[in-house]
């Protein structure tokens, strides 16, 4: 399973979690991708085990530092908002649609 290549939106948090469902796909297969790496007895001779688990193992691993570097960079992007936002909210103490705005993208964090 290949990490989605575009760039994720934070700002979406829907789509966020959507692509972080489809980057889980390994994972949630991982009994399948299992039973169809490590050979039948029919099949030893056939297939190098230790060579295709050494590549399920480098998927998995790829897909997890992708969806780690992902939600780091929206922790990151939604942590400089809310910083934007309370430098803003400190100068306009009364502003409530800035103040919802400001509950919300923390919430998201």
């Amino acid at each position: 399973m290949a990490a989605p290549s575009a760039a994720a939106s934070c700002e979406d948090f829907a789509e966020f979690q959507e692509l972080l469902r489809v980057m889980r796909t390994i994972d949630d297969r991982i009994v399948h991708e299992l039973n169809t790496t490590i050979p039948t007895a029919s099949f030893v001779g056939k297939v190098d085990a230790g060579q295709t688990c050494k590549e399920l193992y480098q998927s998995l691993m790829d897909a997890h530092t992708s969806r780690e570097r992902i939600i780091k960079n929206c922790i990151a992007q939604t942590s400089s908002v809310v910083k934007t936002l309370r430098e803003e909210r400190e100068k306009a103490q009364d502003d409530v649609a800035l103040l919802k705005q400001l509950r919300k993208e923390q919430t998201k964090v």
